[in-house]
């Protein structure tokens, strides 16, 4: 099968769409299929850190003003002459936005069946970055998901708000994880003890430094005795946090088995925005043996077992982060069964098996494009 891959980010970009773009690119290749991305071209000088699986076409972008972290793509011919050069079977689109929409008018022109991947709600950043724009965010959403022959959402929340507001044809695929490389056994006492010299329980935060994750909530937590928080990311944020939680460490952009070894050496993972449609980094936790604290909101529902794999609090509830992260400091016990069930609830959450699920999806798509014959 041919595949174009439509997205708005990808490596060297490090964020949730990005990840899933190489992965879903990655697994295709390993069953023999043919898939090329289209994605806005990165910054200059800024390479990502491997090759990639497939051949990937450049289109012109410029940063987002105010978020030089995220890259917007320029309108340009390439993407309609990489459709008629690749001759795709089915056009994905992931996340589309800006160049998604481009991609699914040019999937429209050509014929071409096109599945449209839900990972971003562009209404909570809408409430965030505006304070109002939802329901103009929804049209957009409605407008551009209508048009594929299938929205997949990577949640039960997400599926819940796509067809609240009238989006067709949506069906469930969620996010995998890589086990092997995220492992309890990736542990590391030396880390530790740099992190933490006075043996504090450590607390991790892992992703973008932005508005809308809210890591300004970990602020409680940097005030309870015995604890040391760290995070790991970068981004517009970062400034301000680095003054609203003191004591903190920061350790900028981590990846790869770097950032395998930090999960696995944390304590306690604490989620804090409340706008995720799956929560990636909630999985890698999970999967390095870590329990969890997360909102009560989005994908995190479908990830965590309250009480089980971690505890989950009122979204935007500093005192309830604050006090979820107590809990699980005064109980060894429970953090290490935390951490246990969550490895185990993990262990069948692969990328090959989340792929396969996807390939299912395009079969179904191409399926319901086929011709009916008359008996």
């Amino acid at each position: 099968m041919r595949v174009v891959i439509v997205t708005e980010s990808f490596p060297p970009d490090v964020n949730g769409v990005a990840h899933c773009a190489l992965q879903t690119a990655r697994h295709l290749v390993d069953r023999g299929h043919l898939p090329l991305v289209v994605a806005p071209a990165p910054a200059p000088g800024n390479k990502p850190d491997a090759p990639g699986p497939c051949p990937v076409v450049h289109v012109p972008s410029l940063p987002l003003p105010g978020y030089p972290q995220v890259r917007v793509a320029l309108p340009s011919r390439r993407l309609a002459a990489a459709l008629l050069g690749h001759r795709p079977d089915i056009v994905h689109l992931a996340g589309p936005f800006v160049l998604g929409v481009r991609g699914m008018a040019a999937a429209a022109r050509l014929g071409l069946p096109a599945v449209a991947v839900y990972q971003t709600d562009l209404a909570g950043y809408a409430r965030t970055y505006l304070g109002a724009g939802e329901a103009a965010a929804w049209r957009r959403i409605r407008a551009v998901h209508a048009a594929a022959d299938l929205t997949l959402a990577p949640s039960n929340a997400a599926r819940d708000d796509l067809e609240a507001h009238g989006v067709p044809r949506v069906r469930l695929w969620p996010r995998g994880v890589d086990t092997v490389r995220f492992r309890p056994d990736r542990r590391d006492e030396a880390l530790r003890r740099a992190l933490a010299p006075n043996g504090e329980l450590i607390v991790g935060y892992v992703g973008r430094l932005a508005p809308e994750k809210q890591v300004e909530l970990l602020a409680g937590v940097c005030a309870l005795p015995g604890v040391r928080v760290v995070v790991v990311g970068d981004g517009p944020s970062r400034p301000g946090l680095e003054a609203a939680l003191p004591g903190a460490v920061f350790l900028g952009r981590r990846t790869g088995d770097d950032l395998a070894r930090i999960f696995a050496s944390l304590d306690v993972f604490v989620h804090t925005g409340p706008f995720e449609t799956f929560c990636q980094t909630v999985q890698e936790a999970m999967a390095g043996g870590v329990p969890v604290v997360a909102p009560a909101a989005g994908g995190p529902l479908d990830l965590v077992d309250h009480g089980r794999t971690g505890l989950l609090v009122p979204p935007g509830d500093a005192t309830a982060v604050r006090d979820a992260v107590a809990c699980l400091a005064a109980d060894p016990a429970l953090r290490a069964a935390c951490g246990s069930a969550g490895r185990r609830a993990v262990e069948g959450r692969t990328w090959a098996a989340v792929g396969d699920r996807l390939l299912g999806h395009y079969a179904d798509v191409l399926a319901a494009r086929q011709p009916v014959v008359a008996a």
